[in-house]
């Protein structure tokens, strides 16, 4: 049995795309970001960044040890290696899937992550900040359109990329972001969010990044942005 612990975020929400996706059977322990619970000894034990998503799997290939992870795409990796599904054997299919999975965990989630950060969340307007990151978001949307007028999805057929990329599209407003300029972005986004194992991993969630007139509360940005001002 997998144990996940997540939450609804787009870097969690890739898991429970791919857990839908397969019907592997799987524990969900929903873990409170707001409240800091990804502070806890017991979450750190598994996830040593503190950060979700992470994951025990009871039931390894090897039959040894629960194998323990964090950092969504080595469990994407992972599970696609357990369950033979979303990932090609062969090896030029292998590494087009994975070439464009390590593009999105290296560059689309973190870029986003701060263009959503700085128009949504912090505490003051930052306008290099905001400028600085909506033009890199800009620039990665334009390499999926790129990409995806070529191909139906980003490894040539539906895979853990796919799984990976849409969650940081889906915020997109968040980011400063109109799919009417990406066309072929646009298309793809269409076509994986109707997928039935994509709505049912978004049943009931609420986009992390739309505008909201209710602030943070100290407690809350401490425990999802940390403390304080950096040393000198």
């Amino acid at each position: 049995m997998i144990d996940l612990y997540n939450a609804a975020t787009p870097n969690g929400q890739k898991l429970r795309i791919f857990m839908e996706e397969t019907g592997l059977p799987y524990r969900l322990h929903r873990v409170g970001l707001g409240k800091g619970e990804q502070h806890r000894p017991e979450f750190l034990a598994i996830s040593p960044n503190n950060k979700i998503p992470a994951m025990t799997d009871g039931a390894p290939a090897d039959g040894g040890e629960p194998v323990v992870l964090f950092e969504s795409g080595a469990m994407l990796v992972y599970l696609a290696e357990k369950t033979g599904t979303f990932m090609p054997q062969d090896i030029r299919g292998r590494m087009e899937v994975l070439k464009w999975l390590f593009w999105q965990v290296g560059g689309l989630g973190p870029m986003a992550g701060q263009a959503g950060h700085f128009h949504r969340h912090a505490p003051e307007p930052v306008p290099y900040a905001i400028d600085r990151y909506t033009r890199e978001v800009t620039r990665l949307f334009t390499v999926m359109n790129t990409r995806l007028g070529s191909v139906e999805y980003l490894a040539g057929n539906y895979s853990v990329a796919d799984m990976a990329a849409f969650p940081w599209v889906v915020p997109f407003e968040g980011f400063g972001q109109t799919l009417d300029e990406f066309p072929d972005l646009a298309r793809w986004f269409r076509s994986v969010a109707k997928r039935p194992a994509v709505v049912r991993a978004y049943a009931g969630v609420s986009d992390v990044y739309a505008k909201s007139e209710a602030a943070l509360s100290a407690s809350e940005r401490k425990a999802l942005f940390g403390a304080g001002k950096a040393a000198s």
